[in-house]
């Protein structure tokens, strides 16, 4: 799919969707619990739907009823299993550990990049504890781990030390998993835990050791919260977004901060937030605890006054796309001031764009940045592939010209 955008302002408000990190976790905790759980997704993806098929093919029972998924959660492990991953990084990286806790001898595909995005050095930890994991993919894994001491870095993917967690806190018994510093990506293993702890798992995290005692794990009913990472592409274009937890452990919630930082004036509204980005100027923005929010930053500082240095963002080189480098290549199509560093991006902001044509890399965040970068275009902006956007927002375009936007499939 391919869209071409005549540029124009967006304006209005609009309900956040269902945080896409949320309801991975919830519906793999359901599946792992004791008892039925029923959890609230008020828009899924392709991703979302990747876990879902994988956790069926698992053994767990999943029905969908409207925005409701009722999960009855894997009785015994099966012999043989077949999983797709597709191309998300979060359904392959949670749940590797998952299968190895419940032993079950399964072939993994994945489609994309997602093979190309390493699983090192989570696969040699499980190989450690007793794991079987092939080079290649399809991957085959066998054998069982077992509760115990594991270690892993925290500067590599906070995908890996989710996957950790949420395996440990299946298997009864104690198991003490250290989280070797620097530690990046906080945010999401704080999510990790805040859902964990909803269906009742007991963990004490000191000094970046995590201890866990497994087997607790029991069905519950929740509703995903709103994402942080897709309002951000609204707040980023001026329009208020309805249903934000203020105190969501989200990561992404610092978009408010890096908006203010750069000159914005954020209104807590009565149902939401809303930015005023009628004068940004530029600044300094450490990545290292929101990567996923780089791209419309990116958007955001370059028709911001003066220069936007964005560092500390080295793991976007191995997301859906190189994220450094296709966010830089985006915005140079669109006629956008930007050079790329070993670990982010300096941007020069202009007083607008000059609009042109871009492709989405195949990134779901590259495409909607490129809609966001296009209310600042002086002509249409055409977005090759722009069909990525359903990996984490199937309804984005229709959601933008509902706000006012001119986007129309080619």
């Amino acid at each position: 799919m391919n869209i071409k955008i005549t540029p124009c302002p967006l304006s209005g408000s609009i309900d956040g969707i269902s945080s896409k990190s949320f309801a991975h976790r919830a519906l793999i905790c359901a599946a792992l619990a004791k008892g039925e759980s029923k959890i609230r997704i008020n828009t899924s993806s392709e991703d979302i739907e990747a876990t879902v098929d994988c956790l069926r093919n698992l053994g767990a029972g999943i029905e969908k009823s409207g925005d409701i998924y009722a999960v009855t959660p894997i009785s015994a492990a099966l012999g043989k299993a077949k999983i797709n991953c597709r191309e998300s990084g979060s359904t392959i990286r949670f749940l590797l550990p998952v299968i190895c806790a419940l032993g079950t001898q399964t072939e993994i595909s994945a489609s994309g990049r997602l093979p190309e995005r390493p699983l090192s050095p989570l696969k040699e930890e499980l190989i450690r504890a007793g794991a079987k994991i092939s080079d290649s993919f399809p991957l085959s894994v066998s054998g069982r781990i077992s509760c115990g001491e594991y270690s892993i870095r925290g500067n590599v993917s906070s995908q890996f030390v989710t996957g950790l967690l949420m395996a440990l806190s299946f298997l009864s018994g104690e198991s003490r998993l250290n989280l070797i510093p620097p530690v990046e990506s906080k945010p999401y293993i704080d999510i990790t835990l805040y859902v964990l702890k909803k269906f009742g798992a007991e963990i004490k995290e000191e000094n970046n050791v995590f201890y866990i005692n497994g087997g607790k794990l029991s069905g519950c009913d929740l509703a995903v919260e709103a994402d942080w990472s897709n309002a951000a592409f609204w707040l980023c274009s001026g329009v208020e977004v309805c249903n934000l937890n203020p105190d969501s452990v989200q990561g992404d919630k610092a978009i408010t901060d890096v908006l203010t930082d750069m000159g914005a004036k954020i209104a807590r509204t009565k149902t939401g937030f809303k930015a005023d980005i009628s004068s940004l100027h530029g600044c300094r923005v450490d990545a290292s605890q929101i990567p996923d929010a780089v791209p419309v930053i990116a958007v955001a500082a370059a028709t911001a006054d003066g220069e936007t240095v964005i560092f500390n963002a080295e793991r976007l080189r191995l997301k859906e796309s190189d994220r450094i480098e296709s966010v830089a290549s985006m915005l140079r199509s669109l006629g956008g001031d930007v050079e790329t560093t070993a670990d982010g991006l300096i941007i020069r902001g202009k007083a607008s764009l000059s609009g042109g044509e871009t492709d989405s890399f195949g990134d779901h965040r590259i495409a909607m940045a490129a809609a966001v970068a296009a209310q600042k275009c002086e002509n249409p902006v055409i977005i090759t592939n722009a069909h990525a956007v359903g990996k984490s927002y199937p309804a984005f375009f229709e959601d933008y010209n509902s706000l006012g936007g001119k986007a129309y499939v080619l």
